[in-house]
């Protein structure tokens, strides 16, 4: 329990910025375990897990390619994986063990994903033997095949594929899966209601587990959601206002692609098609708070105190705590 003691202390150094329930997220993290298996060269693969039920762990395929017997472990305890339940494309395993004496974490259905909500990223990242803990919120979520792809802030780093995205009360809200590449990386999360269809796929005995995952597509048959990242991050804003195009093409009524072409015209200095596109999207997801932000401040710049106003209230409908963010940012002496 040593371990779990520096966690909590941890998390007493940080409350006053989060709103923290110190013992659901202690219990969150004891549902965290680490999983290891030889490859054919002798080396050691790893990654991390979550237990989800009596004896089963839920996590990523992908860490199963080049191990023919993984193991799950807790500090210098093991426990031998009998069988899996997978569902390559998804890129995720329900694993099964005899006696796993860990309790499940906490999963809440029709669990509400707003932007800005805070969430914490808990898992075996750099492989090293005590879980770690990072904080963050949730930047957007796409629909894609069934459910919602989560894209946080909350870090996580290789040995964590497989571990859990949790909100502040340790419910459990998806599996961290991937990141885009280089300092400035989006983390992607994916969504817990997946295991429910999981549950239902044959059991196997056999590893390793092969077959490539969505996002293992090459570039150009990767979901929209995914194709806009490296743009946005590289700033090429031509590139970025290309495949939001697209994407509005191939689906209309879809909010996060408007937001992204308005983002990409907004910085091409292309404000009234911005601004026509931000409402497009606010239009099509009211609590779309991206894009009522950036119409605040395209309002501010054309000195529309009332559509300042406006917006700050719906944003506050939304996320009180960002409405002060977004009077902070437009200079707002009390709110906007």
């Amino acid at each position: 329990m040593r371990r779990y003691a520096l966690i909590l202390a941890l998390l007493t150094t940080i409350q006053p910025a989060y709103a923290i329930d110190q013992e659901k997220i202690l219990a969150a993290t004891q549902a965290v375990v680490m999983i290891r298996g030889y490859n054919d060269n002798g080396g050691l693969a790893y990654g991390s897990g979550v237990v989800v039920a009596n004896n089963k762990v839920l996590t990523n395929c992908h860490i199963f390619r080049s191990t023919k017997q993984p193991w799950i472990a807790r500090g210098e305890d093991t426990y031998t994986v009998t069988s899996v339940q997978a569902d390559r494309w998804h890129d995720l395993c329900l694993i099964s063990a005899g006696s796993l004496p860990f309790k499940a974490a906490v999963i809440v259905k029709n669990q509400i994903l707003n932007r800005g909500k805070e969430v914490l990223s808990i898992g075996h990242s750099n492989g090293v033997p005590n879980p770690l803990t990072s904080m963050g919120v949730i930047k957007s979520t796409y629909h894609f095949e069934g459910s919602h792809v989560i894209r946080s802030t909350a870090q996580f780093r290789m040995g964590a594929s497989g571990s859990g995205i949790f909100d502040m009360n340790g419910n459990l809200l998806g599996i961290n899966t991937f990141k885009t590449p280089g300092r400035q990386a989006y983390f992607y999360s994916l969504p817990i209601e997946w295991l429910a269809n999981l549950e239902k796929l044959p059991v196997e005995t056999v590893f390793p587990i092969v077959g490539k995952a969505f996002w293992e597509e090459d570039d150009n048959n990767k979901p929209f959601f995914m194709q806009i990242a490296i743009p946005e991050i590289n700033q090429d804003w031509p590139r970025l206002a290309q495949i939001a195009q697209k994407w509005i093409d191939a689906d209309p009524k879809n909010s996060d692609a408007w937001y992204e072409l308005g983002s990409a015209q907004e910085n091409l200095n292309k404000i009234e098609d911005a601004e026509k596109s931000y409402r497009q999207s606010a239009l099509l997801d009211a609590d779309n708070t991206a894009s009522l932000f950036r119409l605040g401040v395209i309002a501010k710049t054309k000195g529309d105190t009332q559509a300042m106003h406006s917006i700050n209230l719906a944003i506050a409908k939304i996320d009180p705590n960002l409405a002060e963010e977004y009077s902070a940012s437009l200079g707002c002496t009390k709110e906007c």
